[in-house]
């Protein structure tokens, strides 16, 4: 499958309907859910919309919804290689431009992935794909994905309600 990414540690592969299940369990987890969606569940209709509008948008834009796996599982479908490391992605930021999102199964984190992840897709983003800039949306309190975003080179330049309590934005140019 095309828009395959891979880093030292992680093989990057676009989502499929093959990976609902894991998606779901991965999305769904306490630690997971906190900082995404607002906090709400995910259920498998809303997952699979995920999917769906992943698909589409690898298919018609070159980018969306990348499964996070340990190059030592041969880049085989989670339901073979074993439980997903996490997510990253990009995605519209309402009409401002495509926002990066990232997100860590717990024992995956502490590792570095996060960064190494995201630092793929943000290359690849401002690389191959020619966008101008990169933004990231972080929720207050969220201070491991700060640290991710500044790793990243990122640089904060608004804070915006949210319905959990304020975000900050975040930007990368080329």
């Amino acid at each position: 499958m095309g828009h395959t990414l891979t880093t030292e540690h992680l093989v990057l592969q676009p989502v499929t309907a093959a990976d609902q299940h894991a998606l779901l369990a991965h999305w769904t987890a306490p630690q997971v859910r906190r900082f995404m969606f607002d906090g709400a569940v995910l259920t498998t209709a809303g997952v699979s919309e995920a999917i769906v509008s992943s698909t589409a948008s690898f298919q018609n834009f070159g980018y969306g919804l990348w499964l996070l796996r340990p190059r030592e599982s041969g880049g085989l479908p989670v339901s073979e290689a074993g439980p997903l490391a996490g997510t990253t992605g990009l995605r519209p930021l309402e009409d401002l431009g495509l926002e990066i999102i990232w997100s860590l199964a717990p024992d995956a984190q502490g590792r570095g992935y996060a960064t190494e992840a995201a630092r793929a897709v943000l290359d690849y983003a401002l690389g191959p794909l020619g966008l101008p800039e990169v933004l990231a949306e972080i929720d207050e309190g969220n201070t491991a994905s700060a640290r991710v975003a500044e790793r990243l080179g990122m640089t904060a330049f608004a804070v915006v309600p949210g319905l959990l309590g304020p975000m900050t934005r975040y930007r990368t140019a080329r």
